[in-house]
C-alpha cells in the first residue's frame, strides 16, 4: 500500500483583526485553510477595543447586543467568552430625566407584537394621543419589508412624520432606538435600516429585544479571547503588521507587508471602507465619500461614590443619551465609574476633554441627585472619529457585496451589504460571509453547479 501523499493545505489571508477580520480567520480555519490573520494596530477587537488609564480600562464604546444577534453570540460562544457578557432575561431599559421624571421601555410577557403595548401605552414621556398613534406607527413598521430597496430612498423620519410622529414622539421615543443602532437619528436615517432594526430588533419576536453586554473590558472579551481562539485553531496571527498593497499574480495573491511579500491563494480584506480602497479591495473612492462616516464619543466620569445601582439607563431632556455602570469592568475598587455613550457625536467629537467633563458632570448630577454630592476624580474620553458608515437614504446601494473585481479578494466589514446597521452582528456576518465565499472560491467549480460568486446575504 502506497504511503500517504503530503497534502498542501490552501493559504487564506485575512488583512484586519476586528470582528469581521477575526470572524473570517476562524470559519476558513475550521472550513480548512491553512490562515494568516494580518493586523496593524498591537491588539485585536478593531473598532470594539479598550484603552488603559491609571490602571483602568475604559472601552471606546458601550457596545450592546441584542438577544436577535444569533451569529454575534455564536461567535462569543465560538472564542469561548459566553460567560463574559450579560443578557438580560427580559427586555428593560429605564428613561430618565432630570427632576426625577421616570418612565421605561420594557416587554410583557404576551407574545409579539403585542409584548410592547403596555410599554407605550405607559411611557409618561409622551402625551396620550402621542402614545396611541406611536403604537400606530410600530404597527405600520410590521407591514414593512426590510428587504424593499425601495425604503432606502425614504428617510425614516420623513415616514414617522407621515403617520403623526410629533417632535417630541421622535425626539423621546424613536431616536432612543435609532440612534444606538444606527448611529444616526431618526430624521436623519434610511428607512430600510430603520425597518431591519425595529422589525427584527423588536416587532418580530417577543424576546428579540433583550439586551446583552461586556462583564469584562472589550480588550479582554474580544481582543484576549480571540487571540486564544486564533491560536487554538492553527491561525497565524501578525500584530503591528500594515498590509500596504494586494496583488494578483500568477500564483495567487499576495499581500505586501513591510515590503514583503506574502502569497495565499484567496485574501479577506476586512478593514474600514477607506483602507479597502486603498489596498484595491473596493474600486469606488467616491462610493466610500459618499457612505461618509459618523461619529461614537463615550466620556467616562470616575466618581468618589456610586451614585446609582442601574446597569444601564436612557436620558431624555438631557445631553446623556445612554449612561452605563463600568465600574467593575474598568477595574475601579471603590467609588463609581459611569460611562456617557453618545451616539452620531458630530457635535461632540472636536470638544477638548475638560468641556465635556463639565457639562456631563453637571448632567449627571440632574439624572442622579446624589452625584451632586460626589466629587469627580478623573474623566477619559474616547472617541472614533468614524465609528460608522451615515445610514442615510441611499446608502444600501453603496455597500459593496463580499466578492470583489479580482478573483480570490473579498471584502468584509460592517460597512458592507449585509442587509444589517453597521453592529457587531453586522461585522461577524460580514466575515462569516467572506469566509465562506473564499472557502467556495478555493474548492473550484462544481460539475453541473452555478458557482458564480453573489454578494453576502442581505
Amino acid at each position: 500500500m502506497l504511503g500517504d501523499a503530503a497534502v498542501s493545505l490552501p493559504r487564506v489571508g485575512v488583512v484586519g483583526g476586528g470582528l469581521a477580520g477575526i470572524a473570517a480567520a476562524l470559519a476558513a480555519a475550521d472550513g480548512g485553510a491553512e490562515v494568516t490573520l494580518i493586523e496593524r494596530r498591537q491588539s485585536l477587537g478593531g473598532l470594539t477595543s479598550s484603552v488603559r488609564r491609571n490602571g483602568l480600562w475604559f472601552d471606546n464604546g458601550q457596545h450592546v447586543f441584542l438577544r436577535c444577534c444569533t451569529e454575534y453570540m455564536s461567535f462569543l460562544g465560538r472564542l469561548g467568552a459566553s460567560d463574559k457578557v450579560y443578557l438580560q432575561p427580559r427586555l428593560e431599559v429605564p428613561v430618565l430625566a432630570p427632576g426625577g421624571k421616570r418612565s421605561s421601555i420594557k416587554r410583557s410577557g404576551l407574545p409579539a407584537p403585542v409584548h410592547l403595548v403596555g410599554a407605550l401605552a405607559t411611557y409618561s414621556f409622551l402625551s396620550v394621543r402621542e402614545r396611541l398613534l406611536s403604537t400606530r406607527a410600530a404597527l405600520g413598521l410590521l407591514r414593512l419589508d426590510p428587504d424593499d430597496d425601495k425604503l432606502d430612498a425614504v428617510s425614516f423620519g420623513d415616514w414617522l412624520q407621515r403617520r403623526g410622529q410629533s417632535d417630541r414622539a421622535i425626539e423621546v421615543l424613536w431616536d432612543l432606538i435609532a440612534l444606538p443602532t444606527l448611529n444616526v437619528s431618526a430624521r436623519e436615517a434610511s428607512l430600510k435600516l430603520a425597518a431591519k432594526v425595529f422589525r427584527v430588533g423588536l416587532l418580530d419576536r417577543a424576546d428579540a429585544g433583550d439586551i446583552g453586554w461586556s462583564l469584562v473590558p472589550l480588550a479582554e472579551l474580544h481582543g484576549a479571547s480571540a487571540m486564544k481562539a486564533l491560536e487554538t485553531a492553527g491561525v497565524a496571527v501578525e500584530l503591528g503588521a500594515a498590509v500596504s498593497d494586494v496583488v494578483q499574480g500568477e500564483r495567487g495573491i499576495a499581500t505586501v507587508v513591510g515590503g514583503k511579500r506574502l502569497g495565499f491563494d484567496a485574501v479577506v480584506v476586512a478593514t474600514p471602507p477607506r483602507a479597502a480602497v486603498g489596498l484595491g479591495a473596493y474600486s469606488s473612492s467616491a462610493a466610500v465619500d459618499r457612505l461618509g462616516t459618523s461619529p461614537i464619543v463615550n466620556v467616562h466620569l470616575l466618581l468618589d461614590r456610586r451614585v446609582t445601582d442601574l446597569a444601564l439607563a436612557a436620558c431624555v431632556d438631557s445631553p446623556i443619551q445612554f449612561v452605563f455602570d463600568r465600574t467593575e469592568s474598568s477595574g475601579l475598587g471603590s467609588g463609581q465609574c459611569l460611562s456617557i455613550s453618545l451616539s452620531a457625536a458630530e457635535a461632540y467629537i472636536a470638544r477638548g476633554a475638560r468641556d465635556l467633563a463639565r457639562e456631563f458632570f453637571a448632567a449627571v448630577g440632574e439624572i442622579f441627585p446624589a452625584a451632586r454630592g460626589a466629587q469627580l476624580l478623573d474623566c477619559v474620553v474616547t472617541r472614533e472619529r468614524a465609528a460608522t458608515f451615515k445610514a442615510a437614504p441611499g446608502t444600501d446601494s453603496l455597500r459593496p457585496v463580499t466578492a470583489t473585481k479580482t478573483p480570490g479578494v473579498f471584502v468584509a466589514g460592517a460597512w458592507c451589504d449585509t442587509g444589517w446597521p453597521a453592529t457587531m452582528e453586522g461585522a461577524v456576518r460580514s466575515g462569516l460571509g467572506a469566509a465562506e465565499q473564499a472557502l467556495a472560491f478555493l474548492a473550484g467549480p462544481v460539475p453541473g453547479a452555478d458557482r458564480e460568486l453573489e454578494g453576502a446575504a442581505r
